[in-house]
């Protein structure tokens, strides 16, 4: 009897193990299914995802080393240097005095130099370099900025195709539904004498035709949900929910914020950083040395013997070739300045020209949505009226179908309406960068 209800122990324990397996695996498909993403989440992904992204971290180590070089030009710099050599004639002092030798200089000369120097005062030349380091860095940042900001106009033209071909989807799933309605009653009509075969054909043609829109309509959505997989880095489906946006939450000001702006600024500053060297050129530096030698001569040139020997002091130089150019450069700066502004003033030109253009076309669609669903009443209304008649033998089956198609014509567009109305406020938003 025990080992009975053990056996019955066992089994409802492995029909409960079997239940809660199918219960979590019913749960994840679900919530697999039932799984939700917005623009903004692929505009992000997109961005996480771009390979250029990494040029972010190369720019800012780049930075630094060439920062950490430049303020090596403040350490001493160490030269070795080893020299050995033949002359063909030496100093020689024609003198003669009894009692009185002066040595003559050998013609084969060696030395072995061991020299430091010490910058005091370099005129600003690291200082101005540093700086220029740093505003080329920062203009390569945000020339990435601008280039990756390019994405979201790539999402948002797969991202807002998905959701029309979705809708789409969705209505021929209805038109489906109504040609087989109306393909079974019609056959109830043959039946009745009301109606014959040729009414069936017509009625299944558009089925076939439907079926193949639906076709060509799913094989676009996978082309265009693989696309949008790749540049988000994240594998997409068609079960997916692709969140519809909701503009009327979002404000529209016409303040605009494109990266395109501060791209321009910083090759402003680029420019200007320019400016620094060509003033630190102009300044005279100011150094200690110490040089260190065995040679023969030494500092003695009528010691023929090697000999060690050492001397130091201060040095000054001033370059005054830089002054013959320093007006022309300052020119060719001031010049290239003028074309950024050039340039600046152009794009926000055309930005200015874009801009109402896009508030006129949200508007135009806002106004033809507020009609869409009349029109789709009155041409319902239109379309059940002809299937009345059908019924009652006044209207031809070919009739009924160019109703039909009246209707699924309407609310394609109202579909189309809504699918374009966002894709005018997004781009109005990407025009003046509005997040």
């Amino acid at each position: 009897m025990d080992n009975k209800n053990y056996q019955i122990k066992i089994r409802i324990m492995r029909l409960k193990t079997l239940l809660l397996l199918i219960s979590l695996i019913l749960v994840n498909t679900l919530f697999v299914a039932g799984q939700t993403i917005t623009i903004d989440d692929c505009q992000k992904k997109a961005e996480a995802n771009y390979p250029a992204i990494a040029r972010y971290d190369i720019i800012e180590k780049t930075k630094e080393f060439n920062i950490a070089n430049a303020n090596k030009g403040y350490l001493p710099q160490v030269t070795l240097s080893a020299r050995g050599t033949w002359q063909s004639d030496v100093t020689s002092i024609d003198f003669n005095m009894p009692g009185l030798e002066i040595p003559t200089i050998d013609q084969d000369q060696y030395r072995f130099v061991v020299e430091l120097n010490q910058v005091i005062w370099d005129g600003g030349r690291v200082s101005a370099q540093k700086k220029s380091m740093q505003a080329n860095a920062e203009l390569e940042r945000k020339q990435l900025d601008n280039e990756i900001y390019t994405l979201r106009e790539r999402v948002n033209n797969l991202y807002f195709g998905i959701l029309l071909m979705k809708e789409q989807l969705n209505q021929l799933e209805i038109r489906e539904k109504e040609l087989q309605r109306n393909f079974n009653n019609i056959q109830v009509y043959a039946q009745n004498g009301l109606a014959n075969e040729t009414d069936l054909n017509v009625v299944r043609l558009e089925q076939l035709k439907t079926d193949q829109q639906r076709i060509n309509l799913e094989s676009n959505l996978d082309a265009y949900i693989q696309m949008l997989s790749v540049l988000i880095g994240e594998e997409l489906n068609s079960d997916l929910v692709f969140a519809k946006p909701n503009p009327e939450s979002t404000l529209i000001l016409p303040v605009i914020n494109r990266p395109e702006l501060k791209m321009f600024e910083a090759q402003e500053h680029a420019i200007e950083s320019q400016k620094s060297l060509l003033n630190a050129k102009i300044k005279p530096t100011i150094g200690a040395f110490a040089q260190s030698g065995y040679g023969k001569p030494g500092l003695n040139m009528f010691d023929n013997e090697f000999t060690p020997y050492f001397l130091g002091g201060v040095s000054v130089s001033w370059n005054f070739s830089n002054l013959y150019t320093l007006k022309a450069d300052r020119k060719k700066i001031d010049l290239q300045k003028l074309a950024i502004n050039s340039q600046r003033d152009t794009f926000l030109q055309n930005l200015n020209i874009v801009i109402p253009q896009q508030q006129i076309e949200i508007e135009k669609f806002r106004k033809i949505m507020q009609d869409d669903d009349e029109i789709i009443r009155l041409q319902t209304q239109i379309r059940e009226t002809a299937e009345i008649k059908v019924e009652n033998g006044t209207m031809t089956v070919s009739d009924l179908i160019k109703e039909i198609n009246a209707e699924e014509a309407v609310k394609q567009a109202k579909i189309l309406h809504e699918i374009q109305f966002l894709m005018s406020v997004y781009s109005l938003k990407y025009t003046i960068n509005q997040n």
